[in-house]
């Protein structure tokens, strides 16, 4: 009677983990699409629109046109996108620096024209009306 009862119990604890898993696997997928679209956006030099549809946490930690100072600074000069893939992504649920929620980390490998391998780190949140939006780029 008690190894059935310590079966149940870590049956219950494995389902749920797994469950846990799958969850964060779909909200990284998801993640992983806002950002990629927000990307396209940044890619064509619509840098003041991706300012606008990125989160509300992004949008009051930088102003607009300082956003499209840094992009025509750091990211124009790259040229045209060749390719980008996902390289690594992590769902977490607090990070350095920014108010707990739930945020996914993705690193994305991508070739320009002007730069053969670079790394852009692109971190989408939750935001407060349920949609992932772009929190956080970073380019090295």
């Amino acid at each position: 009677m008690v190894y059935r009862i310590l079966y149940l119990i870590l049956t219950g604890l494995i389902m749920s983990g797994g469950t846990a898993m799958a969850r964060d696997a779909g909200k990284e997928a998801s993640a992983v699409s806002a950002a990629e679209k927000w990307l396209a956006t940044v890619d064509a030099g619509h840098y003041s629109e991706s300012w606008k549809e990125a989160a509300e946490l992004f949008r009051n930690a930088v102003k607009p046109e300082q956003w499209e100072q840094s992009m025509q600074t750091a990211r124009k000069p790259l040229g045209k996108r060749l390719s980008r893939k996902v390289l690594t992504k992590s769902y977490e649920a607090s990070l350095p620096g920014a108010p707990d929620g739930e945020y996914v980390v993705i690193q994305f490998e991508t070739s320009f024209e002007n730069k053969i391998t670079a790394i852009e780190t692109v971190t989408p949140m939750m935001d407060r009306d349920g949609k992932w939006r772009v929190s956080g780029y970073y380019i090295k």
